[in-house]
């Protein structure tokens, strides 16, 4: 259920800001490229990460989520993208296939897969608690950060809840793999209602728990989290730096836009 992988690679010993950096990094300059051939050295330096960090096993955990992600906007960016003045490939009724859907549509499949692989190797490397850390230590209000950091808490837990609700139902005979896909999708309906209300229960308690702690304080919280900052970690930034404002000057001249 969870992402991160207990190694000791060199991107695992960088401060969390840093990685954190990275990741923003490849986020802005996947976000500004509007020529395919401009996200191909984002996906080389990607491929690099995932390779040195040892995140290739959660991306063969996810292989099935890239796909989809990748074919699914290829198809839909070619079917539905209207360029001026652009010769027609294919016709079918309002469907439409020329070749500026099809480079726009290589793009947007390249864009999300960037934002993807990137978003696994972050994840990949990241604790919660360093995302939490990295988060504050860029000038993030503690509780923003503590909300955005939940998320990645709760999921698992709701999913392993779920799991346990469909084995207990199981034990007792109910069959979930019974009958055609809208009948089984109908018998995991009631699934939710103990789902729910266990994540109510959850809720309630965490509240009640953050209350105990002083969570509402407005004094300036510390941390038992230290990280030092290393040479690596500054070239690592400076490197990232250089990546974005390489982007941000070829977007400015026209080069990244898509024609």
């Amino acid at each position: 259920m969870y992402l991160y992988l207990d190694e000791s690679s060199w991107l695992h010993r960088c401060h969390p800001l840093v990685r954190l950096v990275v990741a923003f990094a490849l986020f802005v300059a996947a976000f500004l490229a509007d020529r395919a051939v401009w996200q191909v050295p984002l996906l080389v330096v990607v491929a690099l990460l995932v390779g040195t960090t040892g995140a290739w096993r959660n991306v063969v955990r996810l292989r099935y989520l890239f796909v989809v992600v990748a074919v699914m906007t290829f198809a839909v960016w070619s079917l539905f993208y209207r360029a001026v003045d652009e010769p027609e490939l294919w016709r079918l009724g309002p469907l439409m296939v020329s070749e500026a859907s099809l480079r726009f549509a290589a793009t947007m499949a390249l864009k999300l897969t960037v934002f993807l692989a990137a978003g696994t190797v972050f994840l990949s490397v990241t604790r919660v608690e360093e995302f939490a850390f990295a988060l504050t230590s860029a000038g993030l209000p503690y509780r923003i950060g503590f909300a955005i950091t939940l998320s990645f808490r709760l999921v698992p837990v709701f999913l392993e809840s779920a799991r346990k609700v469909v084995e207990a139902q199981r034990c007792r005979g109910f069959d979930f793999e019974r009958g055609g896909l809208a009948e089984r999708v109908r018998r995991y309906v009631p699934v939710l209602v103990p789902v729910f209300m266990g994540a109510l229960r959850r809720t309630d308690g965490l509240a009640m728990a953050l209350d105990a702690r002083g969570f509402q304080l407005d004094e300036d919280r510390t941390s038992y989290l230290h990280y030092p900052v290393s040479s690596t970690d500054v070239e690592v930034v400076l490197a990232s730096a250089a990546m974005v404002v390489g982007y941000v000057v070829l977007s400015w001249r026209g080069v990244l836009t898509f024609v």
